[in-house]
């Protein structure tokens, strides 16, 4: 029998000290996972994992190394200490690291209110297998799609449980349903394909099956016989699917660790304006059934909700302890980690401020230009925010889709292209990531 992961943590942390650590903190995850891959109406593939995964990291004085193992015998654990000490003692110094001070931990949290775990029994083999079928099914029920590339049903549980020698303790655990479907169109050197996709927390809230299969299929469909778009500046709508995308790019910029290092094009931008007035970036840890939700952090700091963004000014970064000392600043309850890590800072469930009009509408708006649906690669400047992707998606006529395009690149500065952002209405409120389709003007279009 699995030994608890608390009573894990707790024999990591006092085998540090045996070792010699002036102090420690401890992850333990436990968890198992089913995926299930069908092709053609049968079973191509399934896979099953279980495991437990424990990290451990040292400080000794301003020193400090992490290690990690997938075994949590008693003689491991001792011999991870020993390992991870004698690593730390050959560090460099870091006048920035070490625990929270305990009045800065978190305290009486209710992690039930989150419902990051869904109580329902764990789906069968056949439950999946069943879903994965059934989207494939769809796809390939709708006119032009020649095949199914895969159909993918998954189920994932994890416990997380953290201690730390300055009192911390304290778990979770997470439960995720998947389903997902890519359906190819055309022959030969003509193929397209595209996706759908889902996955949320509790399993009744997952999409059908037909849905999904149906929505990648008709998108394969639409995508069929692209053409190259002209080249030159035109308004590019993002469409939600990839809209977070930019949010992103921002929320990148606006890392503490990027801001410690310099390196960012943001740096000296604190209560400037960043995106569009009207608009805000709300991070909110504390949102049901999403999957960014969490109580603490991987310090043992409390979440909280905050305006990363307020009416389109820069309020603040993502701050660790480290990075925030460095700053000289508070930290925001930002800290992430695995086991073979230190914490880093990041952000948890985000949500851009909707506009009032649906994406047609903008489409209307806009006018003659790029509809995305796609993106390949990337190449952003993180000292000045020059952007440039490739795309995929529709060339837009008199506000009405016109046409398939493809291998076209999509070039333009972040700065500016986020303080000219119009969003649609259309955000998917259960992801963790809250964005809906963008409206940029005047980007550069490279096509034929």
């Amino acid at each position: 029998m699995t030994q608890p992961l608390d009573q894990l943590t707790d024999a990591l942390l006092n085998a540090a000290r045996k070792a010699g650590a002036s102090a420690a903190d401890a992850i333990a995850i436990e968890g198992r996972s089913m995926t299930i891959d069908m092709r053609g109406g049968t079973l191509e593939q399934a896979e099953r994992e279980e495991g437990i995964d424990v990290g451990l990291r040292v400080l000794v004085g301003q020193r400090q190394a992490c290690v990690s193992a997938s075994d949590a015998r008693p003689e491991v654990l001792g011999a991870l200490a020993e390992r991870a000490v004698a690593m730390a003692r050959e560090a460099p110094e870091d006048p920035y690291i070490g625990l929270a001070d305990p009045a800065q931990l978190a305290q009486g949290w209710d992690m039930a209110a989150l419902e990051l775990s869904d109580p329902t029994p764990e789906p069968s083999p056949q439950d999946l297998q069943d879903d994965a079928r059934e989207a494939e099914a769809a796809a390939l029920a709708v006119d032009g799609v020649t095949q199914v590339q895969s159909a993918s049903a998954g189920y994932s549980w994890r416990a997380v449980h953290m201690a730390a020698t300055n009192g911390f303790s304290g778990g979770y655990e997470r439960t995720d349903r998947g389903l997902s479907c890519v359906a190819i169109g055309g022959e030969g050197t003509g193929m397209e394909r595209d996706y759908d996709g889902d996955s949320r927390i509790f399993q009744a809230d997952l999409r059908r099956p037909q849905d999904i299969g149906r929505t990648a299929g008709e998108r394969t469909v639409a995508a069929l016989n692209p053409r190259r778009p002209r080249t030159g500046a035109y308004p590019v709508l993002f469409d939600e699917r990839i809209s977070s995308s930019l949010i992103g790019h921002l929320l990148a910029a606006s890392n503490g660790a990027a801001i410690a290092r310099g390196s960012s094009w943001l740096m000296g931008r604190l209560s400037d304006q960043v995106l569009s007035k009207g608009l805000s970036v709300i991070e909110d840890p504390h949102r049901p059934r999403a999957m960014g939700s969490r109580a603490f952090d991987a310090e043992g700091l409390p979440t909280q909700r905050r305006a990363l963004v307020d009416d389109g000014v820069l309020t603040g970064w993502a701050l660790d302890l480290a990075n925030a000392r460095k700053l000289g600043m508070d930290p925001t309850g930002s800290a992430k980690r695995g086991t073979s890590s230190p914490p880093s800072p990041g952000t948890w469930n985000i949500e851009l401020t909707q506009g009032p009009h649906s994406r047609e509408e903008l489409l209307a708006q806009m006018g003659t230009g790029l509809l995305v649906t796609s993106m390949i690669g990337a190449t952003i400047n993180p000292n000045t925010g020059d952007y440039s992707r490739g795309a995929t998606g529709f060339w837009v006529e008199n506000g009405q889709i016109a046409y398939p395009v493809n291998e076209c690149t999509i070039a333009g500065s972040l700065p500016e292209m986020l303080r000219k952002m119009t969003p649609a209405n259309d955000a998917r409120p259960w992801l963790s990531r809250v964005v809906p389709s963008l409206l940029v003007e005047g980007l550069t279009i490279a096509g034929e």
